[in-house]
């Protein structure tokens, strides 16, 4: 004769009730793009002295280096 399978009793939690939306409208959260240059010719420049100096151009090592080269020849963001 098969065994009868145990039922459990659900046991209810108690439910915080839900907050009211305000109806104001809320600020939205945007990912920002990665920074681009203000002074195109001058990245440019710096882009093309770390192609001349690095073996492997798109590097982590030649991309840090032409960030800091490109702020300290007066570059911004």
């Amino acid at each position: 004769m098969p065994r009868k399978k145990a039922v459990r009793k659900s046991t209810k939690r108690k439910v915080s009730p839900k907050k009211k939306r305000s109806t104001s409208k809320r600020k939205t959260t945007r990912k920002k793009g990665s920074p681009t240059p203000k002074n195109a010719a001058l990245y440019a420049r710096v882009k093309a002295a770390a192609k001349r100096k690095f073996d492997v151009y798109p590097s982590a090592y030649a991309n840090a280096w032409l960030v800091r080269e490109y702020k300290k020849r007066g570059g911004k963001y």
